[in-house]
């Protein structure tokens, strides 16, 4: 059915729609409406508070380029130049083990291995990771690599906490998206003589690329955010640190845990408020620039 300028297409309406059924519509409409609202109230809480609070210590130059090594609560000056470095190499490490580990366990239980013992066996193992906490993770690696291995605190062994954490959610979210991906796609790639390896990788990734990346972002978000693992792995120090094998290295939460620790003056609480809007906007702009590559190398139309 066309529409004209004389008779244009309405809206549907509820003629002939019983009573009972229109306020049900209704309640639901309400329902979701409210949940939505409900839902936003504390995110938008959260956010004004942040910017409201750290605003001011992230927009002085120093900040980003100076660390807080020889300064107190009482004194001006100093940023967070040494938690940032230590924030994006400890979480940098941990995507470059965890991201290829997730995406080719996530293929594995999608393309190959679906309804084996060993897939099966995966999967659960990957529910039981999902539901542990941080501090697990961090003890485990404490054990191992530390107390049995014999090396150091460091950065790199935070690293290793986060792989445990980052991983089974890759995995899932990515198995999601690999499932999404219609079935047609690749019995077409079949029919034409593509080898499965090819089919996955030049066909399936392709077309779940989004998803995947999303997913990625927020097991991202999720590790960068983690203290447990930097409290019981790598010593806490106020000063910049490149070396992620070796010596005290701090990060954005464990800069406001131990700034928390310091005192209460009005300084401390703002360099407080500025290490978490610093994070805001490192994880912002990390999605921000994921969500471009991903429209970018994702098929048009899709």
């Amino acid at each position: 059915m066309t529409a004209s300028l004389d008779n244009p297409i309405k809206a549907p309406t509820f003629h002939g729609v019983s009573t009972r059924r229109k306020l049900t519509n209704n309640a639901a409409t309400v329902l979701v409406t409210a949940s939505v609202v409900i839902a936003i109230i504390p995110l938008v809480w959260v956010l004004y508070t942040v910017l409201s609070r750290g605003f001011s210590a992230v927009l002085n130059p120093d900040w980003w380029w100076k660390s807080q090594a020889g300064v107190t609560q009482f004194v001006q000056g100093g940023g967070a130049y040494h938690a940032i470095i230590g924030t994006i190499t400890q979480a940098g490490v941990c995507a470059l083990i965890s991201i290829p580990i997730g995406i080719f366990v996530a293929i594995y239980l999608v393309e190959y291995g679906a309804g084996t013992r060993l897939a099966r066996a995966t999967t659960f193992m990957v529910d039981i990771l999902t539901g542990v906490p941080s501090i697990v993770a961090a003890l485990f690696i404490y054990a191992l690599w530390i107390a049995t291995f014999g090396f150091g605190r460091s950065g790199f062994a935070v690293s290793l906490a986060l792989v445990l954490l980052m991983i089974p959610v890759i995995v899932r979210s990515t198995e999601e998206m690999l499932r999404v991906v219609p079935m047609d796609l690749r019995e077409a790639s079949y029919a034409l003589g593509v080898p499965k390896w090819k089919t996955i990788s030049r066909i399936v990734l392709p077309t779940a690329l989004s998803g995947i990346v999303t997913g990625i972002m927020l097991a991202l978000a999720r590790v960068m955010g983690e203290t447990a693992p930097v409290l019981i792995l790598v010593g806490s120090s106020a000063a910049i640190n490149f070396n992620l094998f070796n010596g005290p290295q701090s990060s954005l939460p464990l800069m406001m845990v131990d700034l928390q620790k310091a005192g209460t003056s009005v300084l401390t609480s703002e360099r407080m408020w500025g290490a978490a809007l610093t994070l805001i906007l490192i994880i912002a702009l990390l999605n921000i620039g994921a969500n471009l590559i991903s429209k970018f190398f994702s098929p048009k139309g899709i």
